[in-house]
């Protein structure tokens, strides 16, 4: 029986070295999983209009790239790099679907303000309470903007790990490693200073929204089985969820992360 991470390896050997669309398809179809994977987590907080078939769709022409962009010798592993071409092009396509209401994006940077605002007034995270008070609506009408934000939200975390490359298109923080047979980038973050600023704002979160990016993000738990864990519905922990979302986006407003960013 042939080992798979062997065989796996004699198929980038042998693609790199002749560039075989023929070995390229085996790679994609040995790969393809993972384009399920993430359409199915991303899948997850869309509407139901949205068909899962149309994302992998999407996510599978990032995983082309990925194997066409990837060079095995760079210290890093291939799942890891398609993972984040795979959700970047499928978050683009649905940007360029334009599907999310100009209205839902107007409130959720008027939350994402207010939180801000009032982060930078108190010195703490402000409650559900003083965020309604600022935006003058009422605690229900705040749930009721989260719950419409989270139903709309497709980029989530993943946006707080891109960049702005120098042509004005945005590409997953791991193309911004060297590369230094490729083209030099105008300008990037470097990469443990962004994850050291966002664990930061991550910590620093109300503990049960802490919790929910953690779940999430790192355990990969789905928002359901979240809701059991803290013995609150699915819907709550969505709003939970963009609400922490919404907080971390304020707190790195004005940083370097944020205006590589381009928020």
């Amino acid at each position: 029986m042939v080992d798979k991470a062997e065989d796996t390896g004699t198929l980038w050997r042998q693609y790199r070295r002749t560039n075989d669309q023929a070995i390229r398809d085996r790679l994609i179809l040995t790969y393809a999983p993972l384009v399920k994977y993430v359409a199915g987590r991303l899948g997850s907080g869309l509407p139901a209009h949205v068909d899962e078939g149309d994302l992998v769709s999407y996510g599978l022409l990032g995983l082309i790239g990925a194997i066409e962009r990837f060079d095995p010798d760079r210290d890093i592993k291939f799942e890891t790099y398609a993972i984040a071409r795979i959700k970047g092009s499928i978050i683009d396509e649905l940007r360029a679907m334009d599907w999310v209401p100009r209205s839902v994006r107007a409130r959720a940077r008027d939350i994402e303000r207010a939180i801000g605002a009032l982060e930078a007034k108190l010195g703490r995270a402000p409650t559900d309470e003083e965020i309604a008070a600022k935006l003058e609506v009422s605690q229900e009408e705040l749930d009721d903007s989260l719950s419409e934000i989270s139903r709309s939200s497709i980029a989530a975390l993943d946006e707080l790990w891109t960049v702005q490359g120098s042509s004005g298109d945005t590409v997953a923080l791991i193309d911004t490693i060297e590369d230094e047979h490729g083209p030099q980038p105008a300008s990037a973050l470097d990469q443990a200073e962004m994850k050291e600023m966002i664990a930061d704002a991550i910590s620093r979160l109300p503990e049960r929204e802490k919790l929910v990016i953690t779940l999430y993000y790192y355990e990969e738990l789905t928002l359901r089985e979240i809701g059991e864990v803290l013995g609150v519905t699915e819907s709550r922990v969505s709003q939970l969820h963009t609400k922490a979302i919404l907080r971390l986006k304020a707190r790195l407003a004005g940083t370097p992360a944020r205006a590589a960013l381009g928020k």
